[in-house]
């Protein structure tokens, strides 16, 4: 593998492409081998550079799914701590057992600090309450309105170009 960076290669193409512009009586085939020759190395080292680019896409697919699965896990590991919890907390309260102390821990019911509970939001008076507006762009709706060619203050189209590696 070439050990010329693509950034290289391309600036050797783009000057070599000037100098055979200045050259006036230079034979049309000696400037097409030349190109060709700078056009195949960029081209090689472009399928370098798109070959890590998939196998870095793999890792990091491979990664999004084993969070996925260690995320389904800690939620089932954690529904499966909150029945025990309550297993125990039910069965301690019937048996009016409080208390547990031993020397690698200690258990106790206690009370919890008291929550507030709404029965009737409407029944709340208004100095209980706090009227929140959030703005929202619908910019679906805005790029139609663009693109039928209309204008709108403030906002526009912008075409962008991306990397396509199939």
């Amino acid at each position: 593998m070439s050990t010329l960076r693509l950034y290289a290669i391309a600036d050797d193409y783009l000057e070599v492409l000037e100098g055979l512009a200045e050259i006036d009586d230079l034979p049309a085939e000696v400037i097409t081998d030349t190109l060709e020759g700078l056009q195949g190395a960029f081209e090689v080292k472009a399928r370098h550079v798109a070959a890590y680019i998939r196998s870095l896409e793999a890792e990091a697919s491979a990664i999004k799914e084993a969070r996925k699965a260690m995320e389904q896990r800690e939620r089932s590991m954690m529904r499966h701590v909150k029945r025990l919890r309550g297993y125990l907390e039910t069965h301690m309260e019937r048996t009016g057992i409080t208390r547990i102390k031993s020397p690698e821990l200690s258990l106790r019911l206690q009370a919890s600090p008291p929550k507030v509970v709404i029965d009737n939001e409407e029944q709340v008076p208004a100095r209980y309450k706090e009227i929140r507006t959030e703005t929202v762009l619908l910019k679906s709706s805005l790029g139609e309105t663009l693109k039928d060619g209309e204008y709108v203050p403030g906002a526009h189209l912008e075409q962008s170009k991306r990397l396509v590696i199939t």
